[in-house]
């Protein structure tokens, strides 16, 4: 992966890219061996999974269920893929589904309880940007003679480390919270 900012007519225009939140600034994708165009840090599927569980948190009560067409229209969901994240969340203890009248899905965890990251873990696999720091599916790298020296290793160890600390410590109760004080920060502005 690398960063680019500045004038975008200086990108590369054959080089596949990341969206992100600043206009200025491109993530170009190390499409290497094994690699799709379209690998990025953290897939749609999870972004859904992370909005539908944001969404099912903001329900009134914790036995209130939402139904999958309700949370798919407005989160902007494909609603068959809605589906399949949510079964897959079911499959890991993090959602339940009622049938019937009230039926619909529902966390089975306070929301401050379920983090980013075993979210991420979960739908995406891993989350390290080299197979040789991964806690889950370690893999040598292949064109590395030695671990212990590495230097590209050292350096994505620690942004490793930085990201496993970040997403193991949000849940989706700070994504609330985080909601609620930006809402609370624009009603004040005059």
């Amino acid at each position: 992966m690398k960063l680019e900012s500045g004038d975008p007519a200086t990108w590369a225009a054959d080089a596949p890219i990341a969206r992100t939140s600043r206009p200025d600034l491109k993530v170009f994708l190390d499409v290497g061996p094994g690699k799709s165009k379209t690998e990025t840090m953290i897939s749609q599927k999870a972004k859904y999974a992370l909005r539908a569980l944001v969404a099912l948190a903001k329900t009134g009560s914790p036995d209130e269920t939402r139904l999958i067409s309700d949370i798919a229209d407005e989160q902007s969901i494909p609603k068959k893929f809605l589906e399949q994240i949510l079964l897959d969340l079911k499959h890991h203890g993090i959602v339940a589904s009622r049938r019937g009248k009230s039926g619909g899905y529902l966390l089975l965890r306070q929301p401050d309880h379920i983090t980013f990251g075993e979210v991420l873990r979960i739908i995406d696999g891993p989350v390290a940007p080299l197979p040789c720091l991964s806690r889950m599916a370690y893999r040598r790298c292949q064109d590395c003679a030695s671990e212990e020296r590495c230097e590209i290793r050292r350096v994505f160890a620690r942004v490793a480390d930085a990201t496993r600390m970040v997403l193991d410590r949000t849940t989706i109760a700070d994504s609330l919270a985080a909601d609620e004080q930006e809402s609370l920060g624009k009603a004040r502005l005059p």
